[in-house]
């Protein structure tokens, strides 16, 4: 049995995404559509090319799915608009099923991001915390789920008291997109380092919250597409309207980025900020309580929020792919769960550098402009030690939005310089903050120990008196961290350069980002990182085995 889960229009509109699972609930391959396409979060594009691939990996057809599991109710969302099922996949998906069309299992939204999160936890029994923007007809839900028994949701809130809107209606107030939540949650560290008191905009009663601006009369029914929509625009204009109160201003008064510079700008972000940190804080008693045990998961778009997970106390898990593009996982694991429940899910679901067809698109790559040397770990390190920043892009990639080491950029960050440095080469605002990457051994003498969030890179910790010490490239003005860690060989170069700086005494430790330019997806194949390669200002690339540098006009080594 073969089922295909996916994230796709028309309810599922952005981070469209596709997920292949057998009949034991077990993973073949997960790709974001993005990764494929080359357009960032794919807005309105079916996941055609990431369905391919998993279909691919697992050496299968169209013709040999039996269901295909949405991670939404496309029904209530989009009443009549597709005759037959058959109609719906070829608008949603694209695939050439032939004569035989999979069953179509529609996962409500929000149950299908619960079961993202539960399935791919090492616990047995949780409660699921699930805060995004909104679902069919909530923002917020509580669910117990426990393996073997049927997922209880206990508890839900209407779209009208959503955190997601609140900190979109923050995030374009700044003059961001509503999907660059992560520089809001930048910029409201410096709010949090100076210390700023914040208005409450949320009332947090004993069992219940409600937001400053969410209307008298909450609607809880169901309703279509055009009406949430409607309904969005409604409840986020009032949030700017309050914020823009707060301010005393309609927007910034300084660019993107200078926005440290306006006083206003970082009040506006911290306040959003705060909003989903007191209240996911609340939130996440209420689901313990109501599940009867302390560990907790967490999904939805609301968990990517870094800075909240990390005020959260564990047991707390996380998955990688919390977002949208998640839901292609969770309804695929709605229909049939993973049999064992054993360690946290690997990342490293996505498209393979050394995949079947690798050495021809490598024999076809032109890197006569390169100069290609076996991988060697001490050239690596020396690189690395003499201050350079460079990429790596190996093995099979990482899944989520978070670079975990097979399609990062790297360096050593033992100077506030490199975090300049990296965000110039990145084109990124110079206030933006980076990760670090090191052992777990050495993570605990680093920062703050997060027992799983720290896999992913989706917990802030506080940095310790040694790590502003040795990598205050990675340390926030905040004085937090954004750390993973890496176990074993889940990345073979960028470990094996961690532990070689250990062997010559310095500290292990690497600066670690994704492998994109602005506005671009992290890279996905070879070809994609010989491109990125050439047009950042990188020192090296490794590439699978093999270890690139650029030439200078006299043909000699770059730098």
């Amino acid at each position: 049995m073969w089922i295909l889960g996916v994230n796709a229009p028309p309810a599922g509109w952005h981070d469209s995404a596709a997920c292949l699972v057998d009949e034991h609930g077990e993973i073949i391959a997960f790709s974001e559509e993005e990764r494929c396409n080359r357009h960032r979060h794919s807005l309105y594009r079916k996941p055609h090319s990431a369905a391919r691939y998993v279909l691919h990996q697992a050496g299968i057809s169209p013709g040999d799915i039996d269901v295909v599991a949405l991670g939404w109710d496309s029904e209530q969302l989009y009443p009549r608009r597709f005759a037959t099922d058959a109609d719906f996949l070829a608008y949603a998906v694209g695939l050439d099923f032939g004569d035989r069309t999979p069953e179509v299992v529609r996962v409500p939204h929000h149950q299908a991001h619960a079961a993202s999160s539960f399935y791919a936890s090492p616990f047995t029994k949780a409660g699921v915390l699930v805060v995004d923007g909104h679902g069919e007809n909530e923002s917020s839900t509580i669910w117990t789920y426990e393996d073997g028994a049927a997922p209880r949701r206990e508890r839900s809130w209407p779209r009208t008291a959503s955190l997601g809107y609140a900190y979109d209606a923050a995030s374009t107030w700044l003059g961001f997109s509503f999907l660059n939540a992560g520089k809001t949650m930048g910029l409201a560290a410096y709010g949090r380092a100076a210390g700023i008191e914040v208005a409450p905009l949320v009332d947090l009663a004993a069992d219940d919250f409600r937001p400053a601006v969410a209307p008298l009369t909450e609607s809880r029914g169901s309703a279509t597409a055009d009406e949430i929509r409607e309904q969005y625009d409604t409840v986020v204009g009032r949030w700017r309207e309050r914020y823009s109160r707060i301010a005393g201003a309609d927007g910034p008064s300084a660019p993107e980025d200078r926005l440290t510079d306006d006083p206003n700008a970082v009040l506006v972000a911290y306040t959003a900020q705060r909003i989903i940190e007191d209240t996911v804080r609340h939130l996440a008693s209420l689901t313990r309580k109501a599940a009867g045990v302390e560990e907790l998961c967490l999904s939805g778009g609301v968990a990517l929020n870094c800075s909240t997970n990390g005020t959260l106390p564990g047991p707390l898990y996380v998955p990688p792919v919390p977002h949208d593009a998640g839901v292609a996982l969770g309804a695929a694991w709605t229909v049939r769960p993973p049999w064992r429940h054993t360690i946290p899910l690997s990342p490293y679901l996505g498209t393979d550098i050394h995949g079947p067809d690798y050495a021809g698109r490598q024999a076809a790559l032109d890197t006569s402009d390169l100069i290609r040397t076996d991988l060697d770990t001490d050239d690596l390190t020396a690189l690395l030690l003499d201050g350079r920043v460079g990429a790596v892009a190996q093995g099979r990639a990482e899944v989520g939005p978070r670079a975990l080491c097979r399609r990062s950029i790297i360096a050593v960050p033992d100077t506030a310089g490199v975090n300049t440095r990296v965000n110039t080469i990145k084109n990124r605002e110079q206030w933006r903050p980076f990760a670090g990457v090191t052992r777990p051994d050495y993570g605990a003498e680093l920062w703050e120990q997060q027992e799983y969030l720290s896999r992913y890179m989706l917990g802030a910790a506080k940095a310790t008196e040694l790590g502003r010490s040795v990598a205050p490239g990675v340390v926030h003005i905040d004085g937090t961290t954004r750390p993973q860690v890496l176990h074993g060989d889940e990345a073979p170069a960028v470990g094996a350069a961690l532990d070689a700086l250990r062997k010559q005494g310095a500290p292990p430790v690497l600066l670690n980002t994704s492998f994109n330019d602005k506005g671009e997806p992290i890279v996905n194949t070879a070809a994609d990182a010989l491109t990125a390669f050439r047009a950042m200002d990188l020192d090296f690339l490794v590439l699978g085995d093999d270890l690139y540098r650029k030439t200078d006009r006299s043909g000699g080594a770059h730098r």
